[in-house]
């Protein structure tokens, strides 16, 4: 036997790709080798010139050593430096059953509700817990980050209030990070920002004002008299709230705040190096039509039950395109889910002993180190205590003795520490701060201790009263909660989800068992440089990969989400034309096929969308291309694009299209929804584009969570890259500190790129390629196969499709009044998660089979389409009426079993149509989701637990 055989590096690429189907998918297709499939599929035009210079795969076991001993190098250090990032614990009950089990994180974001009770009923939990703390009415399904938050509110207040000023006041004690953010979104939207003494607020004419409770240097000062000044001159006012102080604090509602924000780290989860954290956003409730992300609804269902749904679809910034105020499609669910689920599992009372037991301990060592004559900088605080030791030697020697200990306290100045307490917080560690300080070895801490807390700053109202956040406290009750609420979701442990432009592929657990290690989850974003060596390798070591794969020079990892990434590309394409004296050249280009987000960004970046026609073809009409771009010379910014196209094929004029934005002096941005068909076969850099932005979430394995995380670096030329961003509280190496930040987290959601690097050092050159090709084949015999029953709206040249294809169904919707939605819903009866519905053409289904599906599970998604074909014969022939048949019923529930059964279609052609769903039924817990009526009854908060019994 060959020794390579029994010690096969290429182990793991075998267990991502069902290679053993390759011959039957090449005869279904007449190719004989995928070679040749290959030469028919890709434009030779744009294939890359040499290979992809990545090194050849490493087996599972040894990529996890690798990565193990690069984790070994960062120190994990005690946590005192607070500003917004905490050590925690996640209960072991959710880390199991939530954070590291598949049903919860290969689901896709909610929008066909009706299989997706369970991680909805879960955002409705963390919507009713942020209204509960806030003190406001309504509540979204959460942000990427407290920054992007803040930066949310600035362009809220300005669409929702009535002051002419372009001035926003932000409070000086906001987070650094926070202001960094904002300072670069307010510059594109026309904004002025004035950074000031909160007291002295009240002076100037605001739209709007951001103030922190707490401070970033632990004050809490009573804001209700600043909020009260300011209002009456007409400005919104938003607050900054550390969401663990809400707790005890009066909420921001009570003391007259507009909308309301922050993280939601501090409720279970990982620093994690800056995230994923969920935001969460509350406001008003004559705000609704102007908040920003997502918001959890409860509707009913077509029974009259009560069924949840994302309301008020048409607010998605996406849809509005270049009307839309933010271009923020994607939220945090996945981490929302986390932070709602600690607080069902700990409660009000839970919650409560938490944040005493912080605050006691802050409280005790203020006291302490205050009785041994050293000067605190604030009286009032929550879990920060600020100390002026006045001399800057002696700050040295107490900061670089914490360190030898392994504590890391937070310079605020040459003379000032800071000590921020947390939920891991020990009475042990209260003596070892208070000898860093002091020098005294020992300390008496007392079992009465003064609070640090004004009684008048205190809230008196009660918090997290509905039933689910006292039910669920023992860990068998909570263990039930979280397995039904897991039941009631389709997600990719059950079957394959084909969504076209959404990449649903295999998210293989050798990628995910990093995220929880220590050394890389309970790691501070701010932590001193040489602690995180390893997370520093890590970065250099996917940038290195990323590079290799794109053809780029530089890689910039701060976008957290692909909307993020989008902004970033584009904004140092504006950075670099400023740069270069061209500031006026802000029109951008944009194809009609383009993805929403496209125009949304660009108009946040203050740009002038300019609509590219598309062909019959699907493809960019050049000859309309070249005219407006000449007709733009003088301020041609950029072109926006797609590649492969949102259409699904590869366009052939690329290289062309990209040299006419050139030669007109504007830049390409190239938005990487459709990468999963580029690795190995293209390189964006290589045919022309300037910046590319990469959906990690999508073609690089990171799970989408049921709505997020994701992470959206972009790739730059050379030119481009000195315009990426830094950041204000940890510098990027190699980029001026001017370029102000686009996260709040220097390299946005690190805890999960080792998911990313995983998967590219187990896949290696030789599988990435394959992944792409695999990709291709089996987009091509979906496409195939479904075309004698469905038209396939677009393809490229030999009749192929690229990674998806689009199947119309506008002529069946024509000829037998069966819609869309009501195939879309139909698939849930066979156990499959619908198809993109509607986008990019409106009456289509947009397919992704990815290459992770095996032929099996192909044929078996292929078979209830076919079997859906048939149904919808039925409806056509007059087999079954127009208004009753499976189609329009669809999805039908255990519970319509139990009924008088009227239907001139039988029971079990409405739940078992195929053979296979007999054995592998996935039930959906509630019928079609009546949209029109949750729009128009919009409840946002969770409904007694007597409505669902009722």
């Amino acid at each position: 036997m060959k020794l390579h055989d029994l010690f096969n590096p290429d182990e793991f690429a075998k267990r991502h790709i069902s290679f053993g189907d390759e011959a039957a998918l090449l005869k279904a297709l007449g190719e004989k080798s995928m070679a040749g499939f290959i030469s028919k599929t890709v434009p030779k035009s744009i294939r890359m010139p040499g290979e992809l210079d990545l090194p050849k795969a490493v087996n599972e076991a040894e990529s996890l050593a690798k990565l193990k001993s690069m984790a070994a190098q960062n120190l994990v250090a005690k946590s005192y430096i607070g500003l917004g990032y905490y050590p925690t614990r996640m209960p072991n009950v959710i880390l199991r059953n939530v954070l590291e089990n598949p049903g919860w994180y290969t689901a896709y974001t909610p929008y066909q509700a009706e299989i997706a009770q369970g991680r909805l009923e879960a955002l409705l939990n963390f919507q009713q817990m942020t209204i509960d703390l806030t003190g406001l009415q309504v509540a979204g399904a959460s942000l990427l980050d407290e920054a992007t938050a803040a930066a949310e509110a600035m362009a809220m207040a300005k669409r929702v209030g009535k002051v002419k000023s372009d001035k926003f006041f932000v409070d000086e004690r906001v987070l650094p990070q926070t202001l960094d953010v904002m300072k670069t979104r307010a510059k594109y939207f026309g904004f002025e920002l004035v950074v000031g003494d909160v007291k002295k607020a009240p002076k100037g004419e605001y739209f709007g004002a951001l103030l922190q409770y707490v401070g970033k240097d632990g004050d809490v000062i009573d804001l209700k008299p600043r909020i009260s000044k300011l209002k009456e001159k007409g400005t919104i006012v938003a607050v900054a709230a550390d969401i663990m102080s809400l707790v005890l604090l009066k909420s921001p509602g009570e003391i007259g705040a507009d909308i309301a924000l922050g993280s939601t780290q501090r409720f279970g989860i990982p620093m994690a190096f800056g995230g994923p954290h969920a935001a969460y956003f509350a406001f008003k409730d004559e705000f609704k039509r102007s908040a920003p992300g997502r918001i959890i609804g409860v509707s009913k269902d077509a029974s009259g039950k009560p069924a949840l749904r994302m309301a008020l679809s048409t607010r998605e910034q996406h849809i509005r395109r270049e009307k839309a105020t933010s271009n923020i499609c994607t939220a945090q669910a996945l981490l929302a889910n986390l932070a709602g689920m600690y607080a069902v599992y700990h409660g009000p009372q839970g919650l409560k002993t938490i944040a005493e037991r912080i605050h006691v301990l802050a409280s005790a060592f203020g006291n302490l180190v205050e009785k041994a004559g050293l000067e605190l900088v604030h009286d009032t605080f929550f879990d920060t205590v600020a100390v002026d030791l006045k001399d800057k030697a002696r700050a040295d020697q107490v900061f670089e003795l914490a360190a030898s200990w392994g504590y890391n306290l937070r310079r605020v100045n040459d003379t000032v520490l800071a000590v921020a307490f947390h939920e891991e917080s020990e009475r042990g560690e209260l003596s070892v701060l208070y000898a860093f300080f002091t020098g005294q070895s020992s300390v008496l801490l007392e079992a009465d201790v003064d609070s640090r807390l004004k009684k008048t700053l205190l809230r008196k109202d009660a918090i997290l009263t509905h039933e689910v956040f006292n039910r669920y406290h023992t860990e068998h009750e909570m263990l039930r909660y979280l397995k039904k609420l897991e039941d009631r979701d389709l997600a990719m442990n059950r079957s394959m989800i084909s969504l076209g432009s959404c990449t649903m592929k295999l998210n293989a657990t050798s990628e995910m068992l990093p995220i929880t290690w220590p050394e890389f989850s309970n790691i501070h974003p701010f932590a001193p440089r040489n602690q995180v060596r390893g997370y520093l390798d890590l970065l250099a070591g996917l940038e290195q990969q990323l590079k290799a794969i794109t053809g780029f020079d530089a890689i910039c990892m701060q976008p957290n989400s692909g909307a993020q990434g989008e902004y970033t590309g584009l904004l140092s394409i504006r950075r670099y034309h400023e740069a270069n004296g061209e500031a006026g050249r802000d029109v951008c280009l944009i194809p009609q096929s383009a993805h929403g987000t496209n125009p949304a960004t660009a108009a946040m970046l203050g740009m002038k969308v300019v609509v590219v026609k598309t062909d019959e073809f699907g493809n960019v009409d050049v000859a309309d291309l070249k005219a407006k771009a000449e007709q733009h010379k003088d301020t041609l910014g950029a072109l926006m694009i797609t590649y492969p196209s949102t259409h699904g094929v590869y366009e052939e004029g690329i290289r062309d299209i990209c040299q006419i934005v050139h030669d007109n002096g504007g830049q390409v941005y190239m938005d990487g929804a459709n990468m999963n068909a580029q690795i190995g076969i293209m390189q964006p850099a290589e045919v022309g584009a300037d910046v590319l932005h990469m959906n990690l979430h999508k073609t690089f394995c990171i799970p989408h969570g049921g709505g997020g995380p994701g992470m959206g670096p972009i790739g730059l030329k050379a030119h481009l890259a000195p315009f990426a961003p830094s950041h204000s509280v940890s510098p990027v190496d190699g980029i001026s500190p001017e370029m102000s930040a686009v996260s709040a987290a220097p390299f946005g959601s690190a805890g999960i790129l080792p998911i990313t690097w995983m998967y590219i050092t187990m896949m290696g050159k030789q599988g990435m390629q394959q992944a792409t090709e695999w990709a291709l084949l089996n987009a091509n015999y979906v496409a195939k196969a479904l075309s004698q029953d469905y038209p396939i709206l677009y393809t490229g040249k030999n009749g192929r499709v690229a990674h998806e294809c689009i199947v119309d169904l506008r002529p069946l919707k024509a000829e037998s009044g069966i819609t869309e939605t009501d195939i879309a819903k139909r698939l849930m009866d066979y156990g499959f998660h619908a198809p993109t519905v509607s986008f990019p053409v409106a009456g289509t289904l947009m397919i992704e089979p990815t290459e992770s599906e095996s032929k099996a599970e192909l044929d078996r998604f292929i078979a209830a389409l076919k079997a859906i074909r048939k149904e919808v014969k039925n409806v056509q022939d007059g087999v079954w009426p127009k208004d009753d048949n499976p189609l329009v019923n669809a999805p039908h529930t255990a519970d319509d079993l139990t009924k008088e059964w009227t239907h001139p279609y039988s029971r079990e052609e409405a739940v078992f149509p195929l053979p296979y769903v007999r054995e592998h039924k996935f039930w959906p817990s509630v019928k079609r989701v009546d949209d029109v009526y949750g729009d128009r009854n919009l409840i946002c908060t969770c409904p007694p637990v007597s409505d669902y019994e009722d």
